[in-house]
Order: C-alpha cells, then structure tokens, then sequence
C-alpha cells in the first residue's frame, strides 16, 4: 500500500511513471546495456573481417589471371582449379585431359612386296584429320606391329597434298622395315578440316598427334604400347611437347627440330625461305595477337610461358630420345638439337645426338642413309 500512494504521488508530481529509478531495475538496466555494446562491438570487428578479407581476395583475382604457383611449375600436373586464358597450351592441362579418337575407314591405295598403303581420317577435338597409313605385308606379330606416328616439318598449308612426294621417302624406308607408319596431316593441311595455327603458340597440333595415337590403338593390327613418334623440323616442338604431355611414348626420333626452350628461337631465330606467314585478320593471326596481348612476347620468367616450356616437364619421363641434324642445315641452325642434348645429359632419359657434316635442313645425300639406319636401329631397339 505504501508503494502505492508513492508511485501515485510520484505520478502526480512528474506525470512520468518511465522516469521513476528503481535502483534495482536500473543496475539490471545498466548491465543490460553494456551487453548489448559489447555484443554491438563483437559483430561490428566480424563484418570488418569479413570485408577486409573478401576485398583483398577479391583485389588479387582481378590483378592477374589464375596460374600455377612458380614453385609448382615442374612437379604438378594438376591444373589450375580457375582456368586461365590460354590455359589450354600448357603442358598441365594437357596433362589433365582426356585424348579419345576412332580411325575411320581405311581405303587401299597401293600395295607392294613389302607393304600396303591406305588413306584414312581421325577425328581430333571434332576435326577431321586426315592420314597416309602403311600397314607391313606378312603376318601380324604377336600383339600387333608397332607404330610410328609420322609428323611432318612445315609445309605451306595449302600446297600440302597427303600422299605426295613430301616425305615419301622416309615413310618407305620406315615401312620396309616393319613399322605401320601414320603419317598425319595436321589440321589445316590438305584435306584435313580446321586451320593450320602453327606449332609453338598453340597446342593444336600436340592435340591432333596424341589423338592420333589414340585412334591407333583402336586397330587389330596395332600394338597398342609400342607406338612411337617421328617429326622434322617445326614437328621437333610438336614432338617434345606430346612427350612431356602423355609422359608414356615409348621411343621418338626428331630430324633436324626446332624450338624446345623458346629461349633457342630468340637465340637461334629460323631461316624457311619456303614460309608463308598468315594473312592479316586471320583466326591463326588474332589468336597469336590475343596470346601476346594477354602475357606479352615470350618471357621465361613468365609463370604462364613456364607452363609451356616442354623442357620444364622433363621429370618423371623416360621417353628414348634421338636427336639427328646436320651441321651444314641452313634453315635450323644445330645448336637446337645440341641445346636439347645438354639438357637430356642432366636427365635419366636415355638420348643420342647423330650430327652429319652434309645433307642440309632434310639430311639428304649421303648422309640421309646413315641417318635412316641409325633411326631404324633405335626404333628397333625400343619399339620391338
């Protein structure tokens, strides 16, 4: 009763029952209100955070397109989990992917006493790529013949016929020998479809070799783990790339080849009267101007160009390699083919340097039978 004539009397005198202290309800008040400041100032420190992190994660994705760590540029083969401009070239991701391929129909169009001839097409990534395939006359071996897939130098895209005089030669003598030999048109050769974007800034042509290997191991006659490769020249690149991409091609042999390192193409430059440069506004032509946009001219302190160098995957490969070249080529200077056999001297990879003193840019001439011999005997010795 007390409490209430007070509380009617305080009413009355201040006409304001929210103002009345109570000193227990107001200690209850006091600590109420320092929780909530407390609380209040534990979730203004979490959104700041918060922010401060998202802004700087989102800072470092714009400054740069996603790349591999230059510490992992040799050991992984993953690729980068946020693909990259580009991304397709490097050997990572050639690594990572999938090669899957079916032979088409095989049309005879020779035979002799040693073997057969065929024109056949293969698909690569949706292109029709078109081939000459020899098969040995005799029976089939015991799992199959080896293979050697055949990867021509550069010729002028369109006067590039299949199955002429190019390299005739050399297929012959392989043949004769007892190797199914697959020489492939790459895409933009010829007949076959899609267009010629050359060899060391892109990774067309590794794509089109690696699905053929897989489109050989498809026929009957094939062995399908003794397929090896061959190239000249340009193929050289071709060559070494799809070696340190598939990491399991039993054996290559390369004739007088070019750019492994890329620092050898600043070095040593390439001297092809018979090259014919794309026109301007081309998909080759574009292509390359996006590529330099993006990473600049070749730089091998660039993490993305680091990714493309073949010779910085060389770990783990036990590829047989040899190396043939002329001293006298006018058109690839040797000092490729000897970079490259510095390089494999400080490897595990079994390799050999055959280095002639005539024959040119083609190793012809007299030399072009020792050449010949000594690759039938490294193919012999790994491949059969």
């Amino acid at each position: 009763m007390v409490n209430n004539i007070d509380t009617k009397k305080n009413f009355k005198e201040d006409k304001s029952p929210d103002l009345i202290e109570n000193p227990v309800n107001s200690r209850v008040d006091k600590f109420s209100q320092k929780k909530a400041i407390f609380i209040s100032a534990g979730i203004f420190l979490l959104v700041s955070v918060c922010a401060v992190y998202f802004l700087f994660a989102n800072k470092s994705e714009i400054t740069r397109p996603t790349l591999e760590s230059d510490s992992n540029i040799v050991s992984s083969s993953k690729v980068a989990p946020t693909p990259f401009p580009f991304q397709e070239m490097t050997i990572p991701y050639l690594r990572d992917r999938k090669f899957e391929s079916t032979m088409n129909d095989l049309n005879q169009i020779s035979t002799n006493a040693n073997y057969e001839e065929f024109l056949t097409s293969y698909d690569s990534d949706g292109f029709k790529i078109n081939a000459l395939l020899t098969r040995p006359i005799g029976q089939t071996p015991e799992g199959g013949f080896p293979a050697i897939i055949f990867i021509h130098g550069y010729i002028p895209p369109t006067t590039y016929v299949t199955n002429g005089q190019s390299y005739s030669e050399y297929v012959d003598y392989l043949a004769r020998n007892g190797f199914v030999v697959f020489k492939i048109d790459l895409r933009g050769h010829g007949d076959s479809e899609g267009e010629a974007n050359g060899a060391y800034y892109s990774e067309e042509y590794i794509v089109d070799v690696l699905n053929a290997r897989a489109a050989l191991r498809g026929l009957d006659f094939v062995n399908d783990s003794k397929i090896g490769l061959w190239g000249h020249s340009m193929a050289g690149n071709v060559v070494l790339r799809s070696i340190a991409a598939a990491r399991d091609i039993p054996v290559a042999v390369i004739w007088a080849g070019a750019v492994y390192t890329y620092d050898d193409l600043q070095e040593y430059g390439l001297n092809d009267n018979s090259y014919r440069p794309p026109m301007d506004n081309t998909q080759r032509q574009r292509r390359r101007e996006r590529l330099f946009a993006t990473y600049g001219e070749f730089d091998s302190k660039s993490s993305f160009w680091k990714q493309v160098i073949p010779t910085n995957y060389l770990d783990g490969i036990s590829t047989p390699i040899q190396l043939n070249h002329s001293v006298d080529d006018d058109v690839v200077d040797i000092g490729y083919s000897r970079g490259l056999n510095s390089i494999l001297d400080n490897t595990l990879i079994t390799h050999e340097l055959n280095e002639y003193a005539s024959g040119g840019h083609n190793i012809s001439g007299s030399a072009y039978s020792q050449a010949m011999q000594n690759t039938i005997e490294f193919y012999n010795k790994f491949l059969k």
